[in-house]
């Protein structure tokens, strides 16, 4: 079969395809059996890779290069070949003639597949064209591609596939590898300004014994030798906690959390966040440095202060706007939740708006459903949402000026919360209270009910300073930073059914 016949999309079970296979799996057993196993090489010494060579064209221009790669395309022209070779950085051409390799070698190399992994040995010069080349003197085949590789991903209709075979996604999706380098780039400047900051980065438990640090569905699992159920942890919370009591004054876990909840566009059972606790400071600290880290990270990112997401711009340059969770609700709706003083009135408040209320729910719950409801969707430049009420925040301080609400903050952009903060509650015989309310709601049946956590209480009554802490999404901001629509786009191995 010709090769760019084979860049014609091929529908895998077809007999187009099949043949295709049979095809590559004889060449297989030929190079085997002719004593050229591809599988068997174990190395191949690189001296560049493909934009070493395209961004450096004049002090390389003749020089000699090894590069490594997989064959995207093939041009046949006789007695001369054209290809394309992509490393992890980009792509280069290669310039194969039979006059170089001899003509066995010549025939050899005709029989490449596209997708095969070549190392290649030659000198770097220009086309007649003025492309930047590599004039091949060497080319060995260093892995046989066994299966076509697709021309390219048809938009939605294989967005599923896309996912649960990242692997091509990746190979033939420059855009995609280019979302994935700026992930790792945003975590890897994420520890860059904490670690500037004073910070240390820790590590905490993955199983636990008690389900905690927020209000979350658990995964549970059972642990044979102690004959003992466990939960994956849900936040990272009461742990980097009991190290501020420690004496670590500055702490920080970037780490995978899991929750056993719905999935959609920005939820995945197991996801990524970063925690950092801080003793002496609140959350009027916890704002100044997730401001500056947000505006930070887009600028060593994407260059700039204004970022865009689908048919918007978020600006991270100017300073972030601040509204209680009430200023919200009379901006947004027109409620004025301020005047409502009991229970009674806000359940009819609920009610005129069809706003569900449950047993378990309090004069705070409903305020936070209105805010829900009339509210997230509309902030899309980034706001920090404060003054929480008391029944939504059972590990945060509470307003001196007002016992029902609570030092706390969301951070809102493009609708979403995308962090989370406190001035954090150290005082043990308040937590242990708010503890046993979280108890009575699990009695009621809500699973994502804090249990009680003796050790952390314990940790408590040694006593933790005044502390400010806060949860950022890193999935999300790194959707923010990618202009990315899912967030199983900016995870490499999302969560999926078995197609069985």
């Amino acid at each position: 079969m010709n090769n760019d016949t084979e860049r014609e999309e091929l529908q895998e079970g077809s007999a187009e395809y099949t043949e295709v296979v049979r095809i590559r799996r004889e060449k297989l057993a030929a190079l085997q059996a002719e004593g050229r196993d591809p599988f068997r090489e174990v190395r191949y010494e690189r001296t560049h890779h493909s934009t070493d060579i395209t961004s450096n064209f004049e002090a390389l221009e003749n020089q000699t290069v090894s590069v490594a790669g997989r064959i995207m395309s093939k041009r046949d022209m006789g007695k001369a070949s054209f290809c394309d070779l992509q490393d992890q950085e980009g792509r280069i051409q290669l310039y194969v003639k039979i006059d170089e390799l001899g003509a066995e070698g010549y025939e050899r190399f005709k029989k490449f597949d596209i997708g095969d992994i070549v190392g290649v040995t030659g000198f770097v010069f220009k086309t007649r064209r003025g492309e930047i080349s590599i004039h091949v003197q060497e080319i060995k085949l260093l892995s046989k591609s066994l299966l076509p590789l697709p021309e390219k991903w048809h938009g939605l209709r294989d967005t599923d596939t896309r996912y649960r075979q990242r692997y091509v996604d990746l190979i033939v999706n420059p855009d995609v590898r280019d979302t994935f380098v700026k992930r790792s780039m945003a975590i890897r400047e994420i520890r860059r300004f904490m670690d500037d900051r004073g910070y240390m980065e820790v590590e905490t438990p993955v199983l636990n014994t008690v389900q905690g640090g927020a209000t979350a569905r658990p995964f549970v699992t059972h642990h044979n030798a102690l004959d003992l159920d466990m939960y994956l942890r849900i936040a990272t919370e009461l742990h980097l906690k009991r190290l501020i009591v420690g004496g670590f004054e500055k702490v920080y876990e970037i780490g995978r959390i899991f929750r056993n909840e719905g999935m959609d566009t920005r939820h995945n059972p197991e996801f990524t966040t970063i925690e950092l606790y801080e003793a002496y400071t609140d959350i009027n600290g916890m704002m100044e440095l997730t401001e500056s880290l947000f505006r930070h990270l887009a600028i060593a990112v994407t260059g700039g202060t204004e970022l865009p997401y689908g048919d918007k711009v978020i600006d991270m340059g100017k300073p972030f706007e601040r509204l209680t969770m009430t200023e919200a609700l009379r901006k947004y709706a027109d409620i004025d939740f301020d005047k409502v003083e009991t229970f009674e009135e806000a359940k009819a408040l609920a009610e005129k708006y069809h706003i569900e209320v449950e047993p378990k729910h309090g004069k705070g719950d409903i305020l936070s459903l209105l805010f829900e409801e009339f509210c997230e969707d509309k902030l899309v430049q980034p706001t920090f949402i404060i003054s929480h009420p008391i029944e939504i925040s059972p590990l945060a301080k509470k307003d001196p000026e007002n016992p029902a609400l609570t030092q706390r903050f969301e951070l809102f952009m493009n609708g979403w919360e995308i962090a989370n903060a406190f001035s954090e509650l150290n005082d043990p015989i308040d937590q242990r209270e708010r503890f046993e309310n979280q108890m009575r709601l699990r009695a009621l049946g809500d699973a994502e009910a804090s249990e009680m956590d003796e050790d952390f209480l314990t940790a408590l009554e040694y006593g933790m300073p005044p502390t400010g802490g806060c949860g950022i999404g890193v999935d999300r901001l790194v959707m923010m930073l990618t202009n990315s629509p899912s967030i199983r786009d900016v995870l490499l191995f999302p969560t999926m059914k078995p197609l069985d």
